[in-house]
């Protein structure tokens, strides 16, 4: 029994003036211990004040300083230091460990970029275009695709 997770609070005051994304610095460094990963994840009574915080997940061997990534629809905002605006939700990985890479104190991005194997303009009507594919054997197939605005990945 108990709390999922631990509260954590910023580390300084902060004033959201825009509606872009924002990176919050808290009170704790990695690594978390004991070999635990943590999901980020905002406190429902943050959200009910119109800050969002974006979910993020905290690897085991990340040691630098945990950012809290937030944003809101109605600036201006004034988070004050101290703030409990985010909690960690502490968890065991059971992923294998797919290489060396290590992580340390670098943040976002520090395992490579994103990679975009596709990407096309959605049109302002019917988001459906038309694809060409190249399969085995060099055998060329063309079809008629609608786009899932809301994916971030097709598979096909």
């Amino acid at each position: 029994s108990g709390s999922a997770g631990v509260d954590v609070a910023t580390a300084v005051d902060y004033t959201i003036v825009d509606t872009k994304v924002h990176c919050i610095p808290f009170v704790l460094n990695g690594s978390l211990g004991a070999g635990l990963c943590a999901l980020l994840l905002g406190r429902s009574s943050t959200s009910r004040k119109g800050v969002f915080v974006l979910p993020g997940v905290i690897d085991a061997e990340f040691t630098g300083n945990i950012g809290i990534m937030v944003q809101t629809c109605a600036p201006p905002i004034n988070i004050p230091k101290g703030s409990k605006i985010a909690q960690l939700v502490p968890f065991e990985s059971k992923v294998p460990h797919a290489g060396k890479e290590v992580r340390g104190n670098r943040a976002w991005g520090s395992t490579g970029q994103p990679k975009i194997l596709f990407a096309i303009d959605i049109l302002k009507h019917k988001p459906e275009t038309w694809v060409t594919l190249k399969g085995p054997g060099n055998q060329i197939v063309t079809l008629s695709m609608l786009i899932d605005t809301g994916a971030d990945v097709t598979i096909i």
